[in-house]
Order: structure tokens, then C-alpha cells, then sequence
């Protein structure tokens, strides 16, 4: 089968519609005699419910209902199925849909307003009086784990979830033997993901009540299906989830949440739909964010700059509940050692509960962390030997020649952490190239002489993507010759069907346009994961390749058949199976081989054929694809106010055999953008008391396109051995480095300065901080190492 569209750059299929504003979203969906729905949500972090009182909500005209805990049944009560079960997650607290007596963040969902219309039940939702009697709050994870610490939950020992280890080698003797180490330590603060579209869940139930449809937001509609049927102790088969066009994901979407529990809840006792749309204040108070973590962390390493060892300990925000388990902070562990062989590596990672809104993967899950822990000690062994910060990470890379490299870590399935492929030094030589490292000096000077400060800085990365076990494609060819391709994979925006339509036209010979991709329904397919770790090009691209190629031997076959001659002189082209050699009239339309498997009453189908002209495959995805690559970014500080411009910023990145490369370069322009969020402007903020101080974007800070440089990107390809595509996945390789290498950059622009920083988000008053306390260590301590760490020489 020759390739004409795949790795083509393919315009999006799905885009004529989307841009026409023809896409159908959850608040587009019309629903017979629908409800709409608000949730009344604690106000504060901690306390008891004393009372609810919801007679002036019901009261109102247009109110259909007003839910409590204890309204809904048994199942609004319990706390809900764990996604991610661990061994180690000693306490896997979950909330209930509704809060029965205690509640823990603000905005926990505690009653659900039902009305004729929004407006009425959000006027509804703000009569009911709930008297609360106020317990002890923690919201700082670094102190939750001290004895005098406030418990996040009552009745709890303690606020640890789980303690998380990664170890191999001899990490006491590397640091014994080492020519010296460098302490570190290193915070990233708590941040959401923020998505175009809100989170929302419809229900509607079927006509005898024994069953019901939800449409969910989710990029995960079968853990939904699954998780659903557990929590009310129902068959699967009585549960159709649908996850419509959805406007961004980025893994809060990938959550069982309370609504997708009350709201179904709510529609079978009303026998009516029922919706609920999350508004933006919502969003910022009951969305799962991410990435609050602290580390102590120390790297030790020989005088050549080689990294021998890393050992430290860290604590994770786990927020208030756990719906994910350990997923999150067990992600930010797997990237060790990142690019660089180690001789040992020693971690522990607290993951402890506080009174906010709980945490869970968002673009590059844990990875970003990691990434941000290893670049950090990277640059500081390079500062400690006055190593260019380039040459430290080609000295330390993993040959090109060691694949598969096993790292020495497992995953939680017990299984060898093992890079598959990739050209590391290969990625950083390139970026350098397209940066114009070696001429940085020149622009630094300039910069210089309108008094702002410019620096250089880079990262370097690892990501396992493609995680298995499947995801589902079937593919069929109609009898009016186009072809309907349906996937379990859910989009929200990635372009899933543009890939899909390539595998597909290139398998059968016709133009991507003929090809109609569905997705994310389960009553479509038995089967289906969801769309979270850059997995989908991989899983359901493969499941896509192998059910386009059954679906050609099959046609193949049948003309063969009809044509009496073997089928392995037939190909097919422009739609029609043709001889390879001989007069191209001679040949059939798949439109006709299509109809005749169709069926037609009254004549049998040939001899040795099923009906109809498709296939599906779940192909099994047994190992990742490890993508890779290296970001360089170039900033510009001006020290009087602190603030940072982005300059210039090149990505060389490595996914593999590139599928499409107007998708991939997109993915990656959204995640660079994403991780310049997280670098200089993103962070939620909460006070002592647990109320949220970051609600609406006056308080947040997106990254604006005004604040965005030129991206440049390149690919290296080095194809993957563990799927047929040779794909790794693209979609948070943008993000994963974005942070590291801009605080690389930021403080080699205020090198003179002495400024240092192992934190995001970085500020302007962090800068003008830094700025000064540099100024300080300089005075105080003249001798101070160049990296301001703290550097212990071992040894001789």
C-alpha cells in the first residue's frame, strides 16, 4: 500500500465545519423539553453542613426541584469509584456527588437547583442557606505533612495519601564517590488548564426508565460509561455516553466528576433531560488544576560535568480528594532521569490532602515537573563548572547507539521504563542551529545597549506517549463508494479525523474528503480508553491503519473473486480496483463491492464472505513510543520593572515518523504557548483560609498572543519500533520543557545580577526579588558558587 496523504500536510478535515460555527457542543444540544440546572457548592474550604435550607429556592416560580444528598438516593451519597487504583495510596478518599455533612474545598458540590431555564435556577441556587460550622483548613502542602498541621479531612491521622519511591543503583555510594553536589530546591506552584469550552454533562433517560444517554465534555467517555455503571451498580449496557464536539480537554476533562453523577441522577427521577453548563467562575473553583509541587533535591557529579546521581525528596498537592489516585504525582516520577544516563537515582514523593480543589494531569500530567526538577539541576552543575549550559546536556545525553535504553525505573504496571528510540544530541544540535546559539553573544550585547538584559536557555526532554492498551477503529465502506471511519477516541480539537482519513484514503485509494470520521460514542464501539498522553495518533492511528488494510484485502479479495483472477493483481486506485497491469475500464468501483456485501434480499453473499465491506481492530499497544526533544528560548528583561519578553523560541522535536505535519506543528505551537503560561503567568492563588483568590482572568493570567514570539520548529524522525505507524505522540511534547527552558533563559539574562530561580510562575515583582537578593548574596558572600547554590565538594 503506497502513502500519498500520510505524512502529507493534509488540511484539517473537521475545520469547514467547526470554523462555520457548525459544531455541536454540549450547550448546542436540543434536548425535548429540557432542563437546565445550577449547583449550589460550599463556600468554605472545611466545616460541617449544620443545615440546608432549600425552601426558598423551591419556592421560586419555574423551580422543578431543588437535591440533596439525601434526595437522590443511595448513590448521591456514597463516594464515587476510584479511576486510578494504587496499592500504595493508603487513604483513596473520593467525594460523593453531593456532600452529605462535610465538606472540603470550596466549591464541592453540596445540591443541585433544577428550572425551566438557567437563569432561574442559578436565582434559585443563591436562596438556598446553608449554615456551615467551620473546621481547621491546610492549604499548604509543604506544612501538611508537620504534626501541629490542620487535618484536610475529619476523623484522618494525618494528611498523607501516599508516599511514592523511585530508586536504582547505589544512590549513597554515587554521592560518596562523587567529585561534588549540587542542593536544590525547587517549587511549582498550582495551576489550571483553563479550556475554551466549560465542562458539561446532559442526561436524558430512555422511554421505560431503565437506561439513559449522557453527553459529557470528557475526553474519556467509556471510563465515564465505566465508572458510572459501577457508582449506581447498573450494567453497562444500560449507559450510552456520548462526548459531543468538545472545545479542549487538556486532562481536567479526563475526570469522573460529581456532576456526571447528580446530573443523570437528576433526569431519571424528573423522566426529562436535564443539563448542567459550568460557567468560568465554576471552572476556577471545581475543576480539577495541577502542579503544585515542592522538592529537595540534590544531583551529584564528577569534574567533567557528568551527572552521576540524583536523590531528593518531594511533596505533592493532591488537593482535597484523589478521583485520579497516585496517577499525577506517579507521572511526575517516571521522566527520571529525563534524557541523561544516571548511574543511581533515589526519590520519594509525599502525596498529601488539603482543603482545595483536587489536583490531576493536565498537558504533560506530571511531566512538566520532572522535567523542571532535572533541567533545573542540570544548569546548576553546569553554572558550578562554568560548562556552557549546551554542551553539559550533550555530555550527559544517551547515545543514539544505547537503544532501547532501559532507564532503571518502572512504571506502575512493573514494567522497565524503556526509551525506544530517539536522537537526543541530534534534537539539541538543530535547535541550537535554527537558534543561532553560537552568536548569542552579539544579541546579548545589543540588548544590552538599550539597558535590558537578554538570555539563552534550554531543556531537554523525554516523554513516554502512546500508552496502551488499545483504542478502537472501524472502518466501512458504504454502498455510495464514501467511507465511515468511527473511533473511540474522543477529539477535543486535536484534528483525530484528519489522521484518520489519511490512514484510510491512503488504504483504499481515494481522496481523504470521501472519508467520514464519528467518534466517542460507546453504543458505537464495545470498546475505547480516551484521550490523554499523547496517545491517540499512536493508539487508534494503528487500530485505523490495520481495519483500513482489512478492509482492502477484503475488497481485494471479493474482486478477485468477481473477476476471476487473483487478487494480488488487483490494486486499488481513485476508488476503483483495478488490474495492476491492463486496461483501467476492467476494474470495479469499491461502491459496487460495498453494495453487493450490503446485502439484497433474496441472493446469497459469494461464497466465504461476511456482510459487509469493513473491519475493526483494536490494535494492542504493548509498549510507549518515547518521544523527545529540545527547547531553546531566548528572553529579554528589563531589571528596572521585571518584566520578561519572549523573544524567540525553538523547538526540535522528535515524534517519530511525523503523521501530518500542519497537526503536529500545531500541537506543539498550543503546548509551547501552554508552558510559557505556566513559566511566567498562570498560578492559583488561595489564602489561608482556602478561599480561591485567582476567579476570573483579572486574576489569572493567560498568556496573550501579543505576549507570544515566533515558534520555529523542527523535526527529527526517529520512528518508533512498538507500533505500525512508527508515530510517537505530539500533543504535550510543547508544554513539557516550555517552563524549564525559559527560567534557564531568564536567569542566564540576569547572570550579572546574581539572580536566581527554581520556581514558576515567575512574576515581575520574582524578578525584581531576585534581582535584589542576588545583590545581597554578592555583598554578603563574594565567593558565592556562579549558580548561587549550595555546592558541597566530595571527595577530592
Amino acid at each position: 500500500m503506497a502513502t500519498r496523504y500520510l505524512g502529507a500536510a493534509v488540511r484539517r478535515v473537521e475545520d469547514s465545519r467547526l470554523l462555520k460555527g457548525e459544531g455541536c457542543y454540549l450547550d448546542d444540544l436540543a434536548l425535548p423539553a429540557g432542563l437546565e440546572t445550577a449547583f449550589v457548592r460550599s463556600t468554605i474550604a472545611h466545616g460541617l453542613i449544620r443545615a440546608v435550607d432549600a425552601s426558598a429556592a423551591r419556592a421560586l416560580p419555574g423551580v422543578l426541584a431543588v437535591y440533596l444528598a439525601e434526595d437522590l438516593g443511595p448513590s448521591a451519597r456514597r463516594p464515587m469509584p476510584l479511576a486510578a487504583p494504587h496499592p500504595l495510596l493508603t487513604q483513596p478518599r473520593t467525594q460523593a456527588p453531593l456532600a452529605t455533612d462535610e465538606v472540603c474545598y470550596v466549591g464541592q458540590p453540596i445540591a443541585l437547583v433544577v428550572a425551566d431555564n438557567r437563569y432561574i435556577a442559578e436565582d434559585a441556587a443563591a436562596l438556598v442557606a446553608i449554615d456551615y460550622d467551620p473546621l481547621p483548613v491546610i492549604t499548604d502542602c509543604r506544612r501538611a505533612l508537620d504534626s501541629a498541621a490542620a487535618l484536610a479531612h475529619r476523623g484522618a491521622d494525618h494528611n498523607r495519601a501516599a508516599t511514592l519511591t523511585a530508586r536504582f543503583g547505589d544512590a549513597a555510594a554515587a554521592f560518596a564517590g562523587a567529585a561534588f553536589s549540587v542542593v536544590e530546591r525547587i517549587e511549582m506552584e498550582r495551576g489550571g488548564a483553563h479550556s475554551m469550552e466549560g465542562r458539561g454533562v446532559a442526561a436524558m433517560p430512555s422511554p421505560d426508565g431503565m437506561g439513559i444517554t449522557l453527553w459529557s465534555s470528557t475526553q474519556a467517555p467509556y471510563m465515564i460509561r465505566r465508572l458510572l455503571a459501577a457508582h449506581l451498580d447498573w450494567d453497562e449496557s444500560r449507559i450510552r455516553v456520548i462526548a459531543p464536539d468538545v472545545g479542549g480537554g487538556f486532562g481536567p476533562k479526563a475526570v469522573f466528576y460529581p456532576e456526571e453523577v447528580v446530573i443523570p441522577l437528576a433526569a431519571l427521577r424528573l423522566r426529562r433531560p436535564v443539563r448542567w453548563v459550568e460557567d468560568r467562575r465554576e471552572h476556577f473553583q471545581a475543576t480539577t488544576q495541577q502542579r503544585l509541587q515542592a522538592w529537595d533535591v540534590e544531583v551529584a557529579a564528577d569534574v567533567a560535568g557528568r551527572l552521576i546521581a540524583i536523590r531528593g525528596r518531594g511533596v505533592h498537592d493532591a488537593g482535597a480528594f484523589v478521583p485520579y489516585g497516585v496517577l499525577l504525582p506517579l507521572s511526575s516520577l517516571w521522566p527520571f532521569p529525563g534524557p541523561y544516563a544516571l548511574e543511581a537515582l533515589d526519590l520519594s514523593l509525599d502525596v498529601v490532602f488539603t482543603n482545595m480543589v483536587p489536583t490531576s494531569p493536565v498537558r504533560g500530567a506530571g511531566r512538566p515537573y520532572a522535567n523542571f526538577v532535572i533541567e533545573r539541576l542540570v544548569d546548576r552543575v553546569a553554572d558550578a563548572l562554568a560548562l556552557d549550559r549546551a554542551e553539559i546536556r550533550r555530555r550527559n545525553f544517551i547515545p543514539r547507539d544505547k537503544f532501547p535504553y532501559a532507564t532503571g525505573m518502572t512504571y506502575r504496571d512493573g514494567s522497565k521504563v524503556t526509551y525506544d528510540s530517539g536522537d537526543f544530541e541530534a534534537c539539541l544540535t538543530e535547535a541550537m542551529r535554527r537558534a543561532e546559539y553560537a552568536d548569542f553573544a552579539t544579541r546579548r550585547a545589543a540588548a544590552a545597549e538599550r539597558g535590558l538584559r537578554r538570555g539563552i536557555g534550554l531543556a531537554s526532554y523525554v516523554e513516554d506517549t502512546g500508552a496502551g492498551p488499545f483504542e478502537g477503529v472501524s472502518v466501512r465502506v458504504l454502498p455510495n463508494g464514501r467511507v465511515h471511519a468511527v473511533t473511540s477516541a474522543a477529539s477535543q480539537g486535536q484534528g483525530h479525523a484528519t489522521i484518520i482519513a489519511q490512514i484510510c484514503a491512503d488504504a483504499l485509494g481515494i481522496s481523504p474528503d470521501l472519508v467520514t470520521v464519528t467518534s466517542a460514542d460507546t453504543d458505537a464501539l464495545a470498546y475505547g480508553m480516551g484521550t490523554y498522553g499523547s496517545r491517540v495518533a499512536v493508539a487508534a492511528g494503528s487500530s485505523a491503519l490495520n481495519a483500513a488494510a482489512a478492509v482492502r484485502a477484503k475488497a481485494l479479495r471479493l474482486a478477485a473473486s468477481l473477476l476471476q483472477c487473483a487478487s494480488d493483481d488487483l490494486t486499488i486506485a481513485e476508488g476503483r480496483i483495478v488490474r495492476r497491469s491492463g486496461p483501467a475500464d476492467t476494474g470495479l468501483d469499491l461502491a459496487l463491492l460495498a453494495a453487493r456485501l450490503a446485502g439484497t434480499p433474496g441472493i446469497p453473499l459469494p461464497d466465504g464472505f461476511a456482510p459487509g465491506l469493513e473491519a475493526t481492530d483494536y490494535a494492542p499497544i504493548a509498549a510507549t513510543a518515547t518521544a523527545s526533544g529540545t527547547h531553546i528560548a531566548e528572553v529579554e528583561v528589563d531589571p528596572a520593572t521585571g518584566a520578561v519578553a519572549v523573544v524567540a523560541y525553538v523547538v526540535a522535536h522528535d515524534c517519530g515518523n511525523v503523521l501530518n505535519p500542519l497537526l503536529v506543528d500545531g500541537q506543539i505551537l498550543g503546548g509551547v504557548v501552554h508552558g510559557i503560561g505556566n513559566a511566567l503567568f498562570e498560578q492559583m492563588v488561595y489564602d489561608p483560609t482556602g478561599q480561591p483568590l485567582s476567579s476570573n482572568y483579572g486574576e489569572y493570567l493567560l498568556p496573550l498572543a501579543s505576549e507570544m514570539p515566533r515558534i520555529d520548529i523542527a523535526h527529527i524522525e526517529t520512528p518508533s519500533p512498538h507500533n505500525p505507524l512508527g508515530a510517537k505522540g505530539a500533543g504535550e511534547g510543547g508544554t513539557i520543557p516550555a517552563a524549564a527552558a525559559l527560567i534557564s533563559a531568564l536567569e542566564d539574562a540576569l547572570r550579572g545580577e546574581g539572580a536566581r530561580f527554581s520556581k514558576h510562575p515567575v512574576s515581575p515583582e520574582d524578578v525584581i526579588e531576585a534581582i535584589q537578593l542576588g545583590r545581597c548574596v554578592r555583598e554578603v558572600v563574594p565567593s558565592a558558587s556562579p549558580g548561587g547554590g549550595l555546592l558541597e565538594i566530595a571527595g577530592g
